[in-house]
C-alpha cells in the first residue's frame, strides 16, 4: 500500500467519499458555524430538510430523516434521500421502531446494528425490513423538550457502530436548532402565513386526516375499537406493500374494504 493509500480514510468505510465538513476533533464552534451557513437564509419550514442534508455531511453517516408525532402515528417530514425516506416509510407504516420508541419516551435510542443488537430485538419486522434497505444502524433524536416531543431526527448508517461522545453532541445540537425550527411556525390561529411557514406542513396535515379518516371507515366496518382499526390498516399496508398514507387512501376512495378474517 502506498502512502497515498494510508491517508484515505479508515479501511471500514472504504465505499464512503472523504467529506471534509467530517469531523475528525472537537471544534464545537465550527460546527455550529457549519450548520449557521446551511440554515441561516432559510425560513423555520425549509429547516428540518437542511438540517438533514447537513448532518449527514458533519457525521459518518449515510442517511438522516425526520418525522413528526401526531397521534400515535408518526408522519415522515423530510430525509436527505431516497433509502432514509424509505426507512422512515417503514416506521410510520409499523408503528413501531427506535425512532417510534425514542417520540414515545422523550429519550434517545441508538442501536449499534440492526442485525445484533439485542436493542433490536424489540422490533424484529422493523429490523428485518430496515436491513433490507441496507440500513444497519440507527440513532434516534427526540425533537422538542422535557415535556414535550414534537418528533425525531433519525440518523442512519450503512455499516454497523455507533457514535462517539462527540459525534452524538453534534448530533444533539443539529437536533435542538431542528426543534427550534419546528417551534418558530406560526400557529394555524396566526393570521399571516410567510414563505415557508404554516403552508409547508399543509401535506402532513392532509396524511394525518386522511388516516383517521380510514380509521373511522374501519372502526365502523369490523365494529372495532380505534387501536386495533389503525393495527389493522398498518397491518394490510405492510402486507401489500403500501405506505399506511397510501393504504388509508385505499380506503378511503372504497379501493380496498378490509374484512373482519384479514
Amino acid at each position: 500500500m502506498s502512502p497515498s493509500d494510508d491517508s484515505q480514510g479508515p479501511a471500514d468505510r472504504p465505499e464512503r467519499p472523504e467529506r471534509p465538513e467530517r469531523l475528525r476533533r472537537t471544534d464545537a464552534g465550527r460546527v455550529a458555524d457549519l450548520i449557521a451557513e446551511s440554515v441561516g437564509d432559510a425560513p423555520p419550514g425549509e429547516v428540518p430538510a437542511r438540517l438533514c442534508e447537513v448532518v449527514v455531511r458533519l457525521l459518518p453517516l449515510s442517511g438522516a430523516s425526520a418525522s413528526l408525532r401526531s397521534d400515535g402515528v408518526p408522519v415522515p417530514l423530510c430525509a436527505s434521500g431516497e433509502r432514509a425516506g424509505r426507512v422512515a416509510e417503514i416506521q410510520a407504516t409499523l408503528g413501531d421502531g427506535p425512532c417510534v420508541h425514542a417520540a414515545e419516551t422523550g429519550a434517545p435510542v441508538l442501536v449499534r446494528d440492526v442485525t445484533a443488537d439485542p436493542e433490536a430485538a424489540r422490533w424484529p419486522v422493523y429490523a428485518q425490513q430496515a436491513a433490507a434497505a441496507g440500513v444497519r444502524a440507527v440513532y434516534a433524536l427526540p425533537l422538542g423538550s422535557d415535556s414535550v416531543c414534537l418528533g425525531t431526527l433519525d440518523l442512519y448508517r450503512d455499516t454497523p457502530g455507533g457514535l462517539s461522545v462527540e459525534e452524538l453532541r453534534t448530533a444533539r445540537l443539529v437536533a435542538g436548532v431542528m426543534t427550534m425550527a419546528l417551534m418558530a411556525l406560526p400557529h394555524e390561529e396566526d393570521d399571516d402565513d410567510p414563505p415557508g411557514g404554516l403552508s409547508w406542513l399543509n401535506g402532513l396535515a392532509t396524511g394525518h386526516d386522511r388516516i383517521h379518516q380510514a380509521v373511522g371507515m374501519i372502526m365502523a366496518q369490523l365494529g372495532v375499537g380505534s387501536d386495533e382499526a389503525l393495527a389493522r390498516l398498518r397491518g394490510d399496508a405492510f402486507a401489500r406493500g403500501r405506505t399506511v398514507q397510501e393504504a388509508a387512501q385505499d380506503v378511503i376512495t372504497h379501493r380496498r374494504r378490509l374484512n373482519p378474517d384479514e
